[in-house]
């Protein structure tokens, strides 16, 4: 019963993490629209600067608020576990960006942009579950599609990286395309790392 009377009095976190959730998957998308249509950028890298920023600005905002209240609806360390991974996940997004620019990437690879995708369904699974959060129930199917959705992302990565090493690749080449998709599937893990910590807070409000 306390819990529940809790929950009224500060919904703020909840928005919070909606509107985290909501711009890691317009991110997300960004980003895989750059890797479709790339070396074509049109403007897309700026705008996924943006959504980084404003990930920024959401995190800063969820961490300000969790040091001014003094009770929170949900335990404080998932409250910021939970906004370092969202801000984890649109970071990766705008470090994979720069990297096509940064490497001079002339083409993008098929498993890049099947990874990109694969990025794209999780953190819609994430963005749904985050607004469900408030009522603590029925969330697992979004949690059990989102493991699912890491595990094919290993696949392609394990993939992507064997093709690099059996196509007599130049090495700056490999070593290029080796970070970018490391920094892919550090994406596709955090949204998995955000599911496990939005399992817990279900299972300890349940």
């Amino acid at each position: 019963m306390a819990r529940l009377s809790l929950l009224p009095r500060d919904r703020t976190f909840f928005d919070l993490f909606i509107e985290a959730g909501a711009n890691a998957l317009h991110s997300a998308r960004l980003l895989d629209e750059m890797m479709g249509s790339w070396p074509d950028d049109g403007g897309l890298a700026r705008d996924i600067l943006k959504s980084e920023q404003e990930g920024d600005r959401i995190t800063h905002d969820i961490v300000r608020r969790l040091n001014s209240t003094f009770v929170t609806p949900i335990d404080r360390e998932d409250i910021y576990g939970l906004a370092t991974q969202m801000d984890d996940i649109v970071d990766y997004v705008e470090e994979a960006a720069d990297f096509l620019g940064l490497y001079k990437i002339e083409a993008p690879m098929e498993q890049a942009q099947a990874l990109t995708k694969v990025l794209v369904k999780s953190c819609e699974q994430l963005a749904v579950a985050l607004e469900h959060l408030p009522g603590f129930k029925d969330l697992d199917r979004y949690w059990i599609e989102i493991h699912r959705l890491e595990n094919e992302g290993d696949r392609v990565s394990r993939d992507a990286v064997a093709s690099l090493f059996s196509n007599g690749i130049d090495p700056m080449v490999v070593i290029r395309w080796k970070d970018i998709f490391a920094v892919l599937e550090n994406a596709i893990d955090a949204t998995e790392t955000a599911a496990q910590i939005l399992e817990g807070i279900v299972i300890k409000n349940s």
